[in-house]
């Protein structure tokens, strides 16, 4: 009978909500059911709410939403008449309440119906509606409840931002935005845990699996930040001194399914402050989970690599906190050493990640004690030589001090007491962050920063600092008559002499003549005549030149064998400046003598990049205009000079005119200006003598010498200076066909594994994209550019170095460019 009577009750009910436009008669319909929810008149029986909430309530509340018409508020006209209307979904069970308002907004169009069912969500968002919904689902689950709702629930209750943004766009509410909703549902996550807190305490059972699910779908969805920024600080204040919590918050990520675990976990990793926190928000989870063991100890620290350095010292720091996870603590240590030994990994890796792992190395070793070391000290050394021999031999400095200071690091802590390494670099700001990883005593602050620990240090009074920092007084304050030479002082009346035109005293003279040059340098040793030579010797063949002409040869053999005979400041750069000045002014035969030798046997890999280096600041000077002549180059801008007092006043108008033009800034201005000189391009008779020969024999390996080989970093240093060569052949007769010549030779080696190499071919194509016209181009290279520009789209997406994207992306923008220019130009 009371089944019966609560379906006739809504079923009468529905057909007034439908059929009437009385508002009297719709008030008393709505208060006829409103006592199954437990509101005026006489309560109904246990069975009655029961078979009402469970068979009815839905179906009134969709019977509700559906007859809204824009003239509803007309009929409800006072506020108490509204808020009955809104109570059936702020008032009855919470996750019922909350499908068919969320079903109304996915299923509704721009209307008054839509309009007003986000506003009863957003006042049930705001009532702490969340909270009941999920308590109710708690408690279902602890009665095994019904598994379709509950998974429904969480796809709402997750999307909630997305399908209001959807359906709203412009008109969406502040609280449906993403950035307040997640600390919203977060406070409310909290709310619930208060309630299962104090139901655990009252003997009562629930369970926390749907605010696992919750928690692990929204970090799913990329909002870890916005929720556990609120989740964490609430969760580490309450942990601190109730256990119950304690376990409450483990059992919560616990709870998270294997398939949402990563995200959850990288969330609590960036959120928390420190490793202390972290370890007593996760417990022991990374023993209990293998997904989580393998997300902490192989996905975080071996797969990826864009997570801050605080992030990595959390993580390490929680897996030696604890006695059972410290065998992880060595097992990390070992896979990132065998990681960085790989020459694979280092050829193929990004530095980016190269330096990050290099951070967890470092890291791991601040936290691994010393008997731990000496169980593991064989396996360890082995690889840091092997990773010590694969960062040396990189063409990237960044990665050789990469491996340097790793490798002063492990031999320090592998070998305490005996020698250790040691490698000559500049230490930058990046090296300093390395060292310091290693050299803080992290075990310390976690101490310090675990509950119930309290630290015996006194602190530090004003009145103890004020006794550290005094200096102590002289003697002669307390007695001015003992102890003090008042001549001390007298040499500060001396004037220091003018020393800024003294000029060094050589034993020897200089030589005049460029052959005397070459018998100083090859006959025996003479230090002070050497040095002289060196500091003179560029400077006498730019003087004379036609002298320089006959020996240029000669003298480039010389001075490309030339050894260092004791110490002369800037040996180096001398050396090298006066063969780039024996180039610059017979640039034939020393280019053909270069480009000749290159490829010769007996000659060193860093002889081998001088020649390149010449070749390249010679090709740089001829590509340069004349120098201008003395008299124009003291040729200035007019400027407004200050008038003297002693001659006649100058007119009003002169005055004024040099006034405006001071003020005014101008982009050019034709005659007050100084033309700059023009002259031909005198690179570009010889740029072929410069730059074919370097091309012909890359491909041949020899005994000492295999491009292709072991000596990728000359290769590296051969695609760079050629694309300088090409670079200041612009514009110049030969440039086209030396830029298909170099599109073929970037072709052969586009897949070579080595960074440098692929920087500089990138860069050769830059340098033809700039220097050859466009018609020529697009006349000459069509074909070549369109497979150039497939490979260039495969480097900027593909390829592991970040400068060789970057490159790829230039030469793609330079090529966008060249479309353009070429679009505009009209068709004759």
């Amino acid at each position: 009978m009371d089944s019966l009577q609560v379906r006739r009750a809504v079923l009468e009910a529905n057909s007034i909500l439908s059929s009437s436009k009385d508002n009297i008669q719709i008030c008393e319909a709505l208060l006829t059911i409103k006592r199954y929810l437990g509101g005026t008149g006489s309560p109904p029986s246990v069975k009655e709410k029961e078979e009402f909430i469970h068979s009815h309530f839905t179906t009134f509340l969709q019977c509700l939403i559906s007859n809204l018409t824009p003239d509803w508020p007309e009929l409800f006209q006072s506020d108490e008449e509204k808020e009955l209307w809104d109570s059936f979904f702020l008032e009855g069970p919470a996750d019922q309440s909350f499908m068919v308002l969320m079903d109304s907004v996915i299923s509704t169009g721009p209307s008054f119906r839509l309009n007003k069912v986000t506003d009863v969500l957003e006042q049930f968002l705001r009532r702490g509606g969340l909270s009941s919904l999920m308590w109710e689902v708690c408690k279902q689950q602890s009665q095994a409840g019904s598994l379709v709702l509950q998974e429904a629930l969480l796809n709402k209750v997750v999307c909630l931002p997305d399908h209001l943004a959807n359906k709203l766009r412009e008109e969406n509410h502040p609280i449906f935005f993403p950035q307040n909703y997640f600390p919203l549902l977060a406070a409310e996550i909290v709310q619930v845990l208060e309630r299962i807190s104090e139901s655990l305490r009252g003997g009562l059972d629930c369970s926390v699996s749907f605010m696992s699910q919750v928690l692990g779908k929204v970090c799913v969805h990329g909002r870890q930040k916005e929720l556990l920024s609120v989740l964490v600080l609430h969760l580490t204040d309450r942990i601190q001194s109730d256990c119950i919590w304690q376990r409450m918050c483990w059992r919560l990520i616990e709870g998270v399914p294997d398939r949402w675990m990563e995200a959850v976990i990288c969330g609590f990793v960036q959120a928390v402050p420190g490793p202390a926190e972290l370890f007593r928000l996760l417990g022991n989870l990374v023993v209990k989970s293998k997904k989580a063991r393998f997300v902490m100890t192989q996905k975080l620290l071996l797969l990826q690599y864009s997570h801050p350095t605080v992030v990595l010292q959390s993580l390490i720091g929680y897996l030696a906190l604890d006695s059972r996870q410290r065998p992880l603590l060595i097992k990390v240590l070992k896979e990132l050493l065998e990681t960085w030994g790989s020459s694979s990994a280092v050829k193929h890796s990004p530095v980016e990640q190269q330096l990050y792992i290099s951070k967890a190395i470092l890291i791991c070793l601040s936290h691994v004690k010393d008997a731990e070391i000496e169980s593991s000290r064989q396996e360890l050394l082995i690889n840091m030589m092997e990773g010590m021999k694969c960062h040396l031999d990189s063409n990237l400095p960044r990665v050789r001090h990469l491996g340097m200071v790793v490798a002063e690091s492990i031999s320090t802590r592998i070998t305490p007491a005996g020698p250790a390494l040691k490698f000559q670099y500049e230490e930058d700001e990046e090296i300093r962050e390395l060292k310091s990883l290693l050299t803080q005593r992290p075990e310390q602050a976690l101490v310090r920063d675990l509950p119930g620990t309290v630290r015996n240090t006194p602190p530090v009074t004003s009145s103890a600092r004020a006794k550290l920092n005094a200096k102590p007084c002289l003697a002669s304050s307390a007695d001015p008559g003992k102890g003090v030479d008042y001549d001390l002082d007298s040499d500060d009346d001396l004037v220091p002499y003018d020393m800024s035109e003294d000029k060094e005293l050589r034993k020897s003279k200089a030589p005049a003549y460029i052959r005397d040059c070459i018998e100083i340098l090859t006959g025996p040793e003479d230090a002070d005549r050497y040095e002289a030579t060196m500091g003179i010797l560029e400077t006498l063949i730019r003087r004379n030149t036609a002298a320089a002409r006959e020996v240029s040869v000669e003298l480039t053999k010389v001075l490309l064998h030339l050894e260092e005979k004791g110490y002369i400041e800037g040996f180096a750069w001398l050396r090298q400046s006066a063969l780039v000045a024996l180039a610059a002014t017979d640039p034939v035969p020393v280019s053909r003598f270069l480009t000749t030798e290159f490829y010769s046997l007996n000659y060193s890999l860093r002889q081998r990049m001088d020649m390149l280096d010449v070749l390249a600041r010679a090709a740089q000077e001829l590509s340069r205009p004349v120098p201008l002549k003395p008299e124009l180059q003291t040729l200035k801008q007019p400027s407004v000079q200050m008038l003297s007092g002693n001659g006649p006043p100058p007119d009003w108008r002169q005055v004024v005119e040099e006034r405006i033009k001071s003020k005014t800034r101008r982009f050019a201005k034709g005659p007050s200006r100084a033309e700059q000189p023009c002259a031909p391009n005198t690179f570009g008779p010889v740029a072929g003598h410069f730059f074919f020969p370097l091309l012909q024999n890359f491909d041949r390996s020899q005994a000492t010498f295999d491009l292709l080989g072991d000596d990728h970093m000359v290769l590296g240093r051969l695609a760079h200076t050629l694309a300088v060569l090409m670079y200041f052949a612009v514009n110049t007769a030969v440039a086209a066909v030396m830029g298909k010549a170099l599109l073929e030779f970037v072709w052969t080696l586009r897949f070579h594994t080595d960074a440098y190499v692929r920087q500089g071919l990138l860069s050769s194509v830059s340098s033809t994209l700039l220097s050859i016209p466009a018609e020529r181009l697009l006349e000459d290279l069509a074909e070549e550019l369109l497979e150039t520009q497939a490979w260039l789209a495969d480097v900027a997406e593909q390829d592991p170095d970040g400068d060789c994207r970057s490159l790829a992306l230039q030469n793609l923008l330079l090529m966008e460019n060249l479309k353009k220019k070429l679009g505009t130009v009209p068709f004759e």
